[in-house]
């Protein structure tokens, strides 16, 4: 064993990881990477084919991103933003405000409102367009971007009258990161059941995972079930039981939170077209607050192109002309460069922070790194790439490139769905694609073809028994069709069948 695999055995505790089974076996140590290739200690080379755990944009070693994080390091690597601002820091918050106010989302309310407080309350409860998305609260990960933006609606709901103990939905199977109160949104006992008792109540609102709803009357089919499904929108029927439920106990929901298009940790669940809208329409009908995670969906992973022809949406609210009233952005924010999150706010929720010294209104949340000028100014770069028309027109064919390669997959009898959303995909595995039966997990089959991809030269990790697919955007179309050979491989080889 290389003596830095020993290294890594002896003091390294790794996350989401069972380490008596690490320690059984000798851990791949990555050194390098370039592109969507990674290199690890022996000089084996891989594809990134999960964009190191959903965060690589633009690929390893981009030269404009390196370059971007030198110059800001010749300047300074950090300052406090506790009573100071800082260059990059400012400048990334006005890019992003623009990036997320795209026009054709709707009208929007711009600048600080003139309302008293009894006025805003009242026109928070009857409004039903979506405003500007104007501040921006800088932290470390998803789970902090998470986290404030639920301090944030906690407090304005108190602080407006709505509620004296804000209550919250989310989506059954939600995961939004694993500091307390984004664990208390979420819906996974896997993970979240262990610390039950550290957390408060939050009700969770039927997800629609077409391939397993119970209200889809559709036969199985080679196809992504959201294509084929046959019900009556049952899941936005369910949604609107929930609110008026809670809402009959005289303590109408604060916020609905979820992540636009499809869930991520859930098992890729991908959402059927029309959904979102449905939802974030209903949600501010019943004057409750939306709170998008687009931690994993944002900045273009999503896809970009539209029926119409127009591109360049960065965000996943977008694609069904939908604003939240709350954003959360981490993951792709730097290009998977440097830890940096942001929470987006309107003018109407940041106003409530609003006060004299002495009433201390102030937003009480911060961390040591918050606007860390390395990551702010190496996201300026990422957001420079992003917005230029040759990776928009990447992102597209790359999108086209992978859907294509995806169907040859529809002939294993193991796979169940296929659910692709932009430059996402969510393979699931199943024993019996006719009947849908589930493998149990205990057979780690989504474990066993990851490492089968792992030994063939293809990195990604499973969700259970969903192999993702999350290339980088620099992957080329030879590296996607090859990305999707060395699956099929995998696969033939954990099940015992022909890859003929």
């Amino acid at each position: 064993m290389h003596r830095l695999a020993k290294l890594d055995h002896q003091y390294v505790w790794h996350p989401f990881t069972q380490m008596r089974d690490w320690l059984r076996g000798e851990p791949l140590v990555i050194t390098s990477g370039r592109g969507a290739l990674l290199r690890d200690i022996q000089g084996r080379e891989y594809l990134d084919a999960n964009a190191s755990i959903w965060t690589n944009l633009h690929g390893h070693n981009h030269p404009r991103l390196n370059a971007a994080l030198r110059r800001q390091l010749n300047k300074i690597a950090h300052t406090s933003a506790l009573g100071l601002a800082n260059e990059p820091a400012s400048l990334l918050a006005m890019r992003l405000v623009r990036s997320v106010n795209p026009a054709a989302v709707g009208p929007f309310k711009t600048g600080p409102s003139s309302e008293s407080g009894r006025q805003r309350k009242g026109r928070h409860e009857r409004r039903l367009r979506a405003e500007e998305l104007c501040k921006v609260f800088y932290s470390d990960d998803g789970s902090t971007a998470l986290e404030v933006a639920l301090k944030m609606a906690y407090e304005f709901c108190r602080r407006t009258g709505r509620s004296r103990s804000p209550r919250f939905l989310s989506l059954q199977g939600a995961y939004h990161g694993d500091t307390v109160g984004a664990v208390s949104l979420g819906h996974i006992d896997l993970f979240h059941e262990t610390y039950r008792g550290l957390l408060f109540r939050s009700d969770a609102l039927m997800a629609p995972y077409c391939y397993r709803c119970p209200f889809n009357q559709a036969q199985p089919e080679r196809a992504d079930a959201r294509q084929y499904r046959c019900c009556r929108w049952e899941c936005v029927e369910q949604a609107k039981r929930s609110f008026q439920r809670q809402k009959k106990r005289s303590n109408p929901y604060a916020a609905l939170v979820l992540e636009p298009l499809i869930q991520g940790a859930a098992g890729m669940i991908a959402q059927p077209e029309g959904w979102l809208k449905q939802i974030a329409e209903l949600t501010r009908s019943e004057g409750a607050l939306l709170i998008a995670d687009e931690v994993m969906t944002g900045f273009g992973r999503t896809g970009d192109a539209f029926e119409d022809g127009t591109s360049g949406r960065l965000y996943a609210c977008h694609r069904e002309g939908t604003q939240p009233d709350l954003m959360a952005l981490s993951k792709g924010i730097t290009g998977g460069y440097l830890p940096l999150a942001a929470t987006l706010s309107t003018a109407t929720v940041f106003e409530v922070f609003l006060g004299e010294y002495e009433e201390f209104k102030t937003f009480f949340h911060g961390h040591s790194y918050t606007a860390n000028p390395l990551g702010c100014a190496t996201a300026l770069a990422s957001l420079d790439l992003l917005e230029t028309q040759q990776s928009r027109n990447g992102r597209q064919r790359l999108e086209r490139v992978l859907a294509e390669a995806l169907t040859s997959l529809w002939r294993f009898p193991c796979i169940g769905d296929i659910r692709q959303v932009g430059l996402m995909a969510g393979i699931e595995l199943v024993r019996n694609w006719r009947t849908r039966e589930i493998i149990p997990l205990r057979e780690k089959a989504g474990i066993r073809v990851c490492e089968a991809m792992a030994r063939r030269g293809v990195l990604t990790r499973p969700i259970g028994n969903v192999i993702v697919l999350m290339p980088p955007y620099c992957m080329t179309a030879r590296q996607v069709c090859q990305m999707v050979e060395i699956l099929e491989s995998a696969m033939a080889e954990v099940f015992g069948f022909s890859n003929d």
